[in-house]
């Protein structure tokens, strides 16, 4: 129906601009007429469509013997809303278990896959630091540089950028491969 209502549009503005260049009344008219007929299917559309969804629902099928179990629903019938809590149900926080205090030796062991942590600098050697050329590598999407050596790197593809450079990115220093340290002792 759409289809149908568009030809007749653009047929009906062919014929208003044929009727301005042409000056006769009689391709005006017609431009008229093709709006107006439409115009009408639009509304007899809108009608069709408004009786349908006004139609009473099918019948619902026979309730199930009070002694039998009731069907599990399957996950598609399932709401994606009963996954995510809504506002203020999140629960009491007295009832959230508090977490488990990290000793210092599981901080220090991790594994190849987990993020390095942050190296501590001293602020002598940031200064240092802020004045050297010397190239360290980042990791797309991961905020600490490394030197090319650090075994967290692994087959990951880097970016070779300067130590200074990345100080004032805002990246940090790898606590596995140290690279503030050596690069100190190296220039010193």
């Amino acid at each position: 129906m759409l289809y149908i209502v568009l030809v007749l549009v653009l047929a009906a503005l062919g014929l208003l601009v044929s009727a301005l260049i042409t000056a006769s009344s009689l391709w005006a008219w017609v431009s008229i007429g093709l709006s107006v007929l439409a115009g009408l299917i639009l509304v007899v559309d809108w009608l069709r469509r408004r009786r349908r969804s006004a139609a009473p629902p099918a019948p619902e099928a026979p309730a199930a013997p009070a002694d039998s179990p009731p069907e599990p629903e399957s996950p598609a019938e399932e709401e994606q809303t009963t996954l995510i809590p809504a506002s203020g149900d999140l629960g009491d926080p007295a009832d959230t278990p508090e977490p488990a205090p990290a000793d210092a030796s599981a901080e220090t062991e991790t594994t190849s896959d987990s993020e390095p942590g942050v190296e501590e600098t001293p602020d002598e050697d940031v200064a240092v630091l802020a004045d050297l050329d010397d190239e360290v590598v980042v990791v797309d999407e991961y905020p600490r540089y490394h030197l090319r050596t650090c075994p967290w790197l692994g087959p990951r593809d880097t970016i070779p950028i300067g130590v200074g450079e990345a100080r004032q990115l805002g990246f940090t220093p790898c606590d596995r491969c140290r690279p503030d340290a050596t690069l100190v002792a190296a220039h010193r």
